[in-house]
């Protein structure tokens, strides 16, 4: 891609507001790193844009008439979109994350930083919109198809075939697309009648 290419030019208010949910982003980290000493907790440190990148997303496609976003990724930065993008209580957050609300013996044997959770909110323009975050399960890549088949269960079910109410968002590392495995069989149904989902 040509440098000056695709680049989107934000205006200062915009700049402030991605600034501001960076600070967050970081500082959330950080607070983990200092309170969570030697717990894992699969950092998004290094890869902080994320969060400002989904949150863009997610209110520009509320502005187009997506109702909901349907959410699949994997370990990492997962605590920090809960937090940052799901609004998601951090004491809530912090429970689970701590042992104290969380039961592993109810859980199947999956481990607490997969759980799922779903919200409404409200966009900047004041518009409701559902947010889903799915569990994650221990195979790498598996929550793509999920992520993907729920989307299109939803689009079916709720908003008979209007593919333009439900964007599922799947997020993955680089590694996971090298031609081969789930991601890229997954890429390849995005366009079959019976599992396409819109994107």
């Amino acid at each position: 891609m040509e440098s000056t290419k695709n680049r989107i030019n934000f205006n200062k208010e915009q700049k402030s507001d991605i600034f501001k949910i960076l600070l967050k982003t970081v500082g959330f980290e950080q607070f983990l790193h200092k309170k969570f000493v030697g717990q894992k907790r699969f950092s998004l440190e290094g890869a902080e844009a994320l969060i400002p990148a989904i949150g863009y997303a997610i209110e520009h496609g509320v502005e187009m008439g997506i109702k909901e976003f349907i959410i699949g990724n994997s370990h990492r930065g997962r605590l920090n979109i809960l937090a940052n993008i799901f609004k998601k209580p951090y004491h809530s957050i912090f429970s689970e994350y701590s042992g104290k609300t969380y039961d592993e013996d109810n859980i199947l044997g999956d481990v607490k930083y997969h759980l799922s959770y779903d919200t409404h909110i409200k966009s900047r323009s004041g518009k409701e919109m559902f947010l889903a975050l799915l569990p994650n399960p221990s195979h790498l890549e598996t929550v793509g198809p999920v992520t993907q088949g729920l989307a299109r269960a939803r689009i079916e079910s709720e908003y008979k075939n209007d593919f333009n109410k439900v964007c599922p968002i799947v997020i993955h590392g680089d590694a996971a697309i090298a031609a081969q495995g789930v991601v890229y069989e997954t890429i390849q149904m995005s366009q079959l009648e019976g599992y396409k989902t819109g994107g």
